[in-house]
């Protein structure tokens, strides 16, 4: 079904270790924006939890939802009993001295110690993190944890961190247009739009830009 979203079977090891009452599923969104945060978020969910709301519709990844869904899903998790979430951000200067993939395993490691404060907590839980995002660095990666390519399409706990990441980021963007309204923040969110490339060869790039990053590592 639609609405449920399925653990892959490379995965079911995790459940068969006694303890693992919890999923955590991380997930980012900002990779490849010319300005503004790169931003993961964690969502903890039990390990049996399935969510099917008949008012919102199936439960997707957030690239396969409109903006007033992600909205109303948010709303909805935030409200739940069964779901905590935490959301590290990493900005431009960052990004410039640790490069866009060490920035996103950074905040990963950020969101996860977040909403594993309890160290008891950490061992009943498996966590999965969406394709090329890793705890620290896949070198530092726990066994209790596992990347998983397209992620946020296979597991919820994952699909949930991909919803909150891209709605804390996106109202993020809306807030920095107000700053700095001739870069349309609100419209593109800080990735490399033809309006985008215009206004920064118009007006210069802002404090929000990354200064060496354009999605082909070149300057902007």
């Amino acid at each position: 079904m639609e609405a449920l979203f399925l653990f892959i079977a490379s995965c079911d090891y995790f459940f068969m270790r006694s303890g693992h009452d919890w999923i955590i599923g991380i997930d980012e969104v900002g990779r490849g924006a010319l300005a503004g945060p790169v931003t993961v978020a964690a969502a903890m969910i039990p390990r049996s939890a399935v969510f099917n709301d008949k008012t919102l519709g199936a439960l997707k990844d957030s690239k396969k939802l409109s903006s007033a869904k992600r909205e109303a899903w948010t709303a909805y998790f935030k409200n739940h009993p069964n779901v905590r979430f935490a959301v590290a951000r990493i900005y431009p200067r960052g990004i410039e001295r640790l490069n866009i993939s060490g920035a996103a395993n950074l905040s990963a490691l950020r969101a996860f110690q977040k909403i594993t404060k309890n160290k008891e907590l950490r061992l009943k839980t498996a966590v999965f993190l969406d394709g090329g995002l890793f705890l620290g660095s896949r070198a530092q990666q726990p066994s209790s944890a596992k990347t998983v390519i397209k992620g946020d399409e296979k597991i919820s706990a994952v699909a949930i961190a991909s919803i909150f990441a891209k709605v804390h980021r996106d109202r993020y963007m809306k807030r920095l247009s107000k700053i700095h309204p001739e870069y349309g923040f609100e419209i593109h969110k800080g990735y490399g739009t033809k309006t985008h490339r215009a206004a920064i060869k118009k007006y210069g790039p802002c404090p929000a830009h990354r200064l060496t990053f354009s999605g082909t590592n070149d300057r902007i």
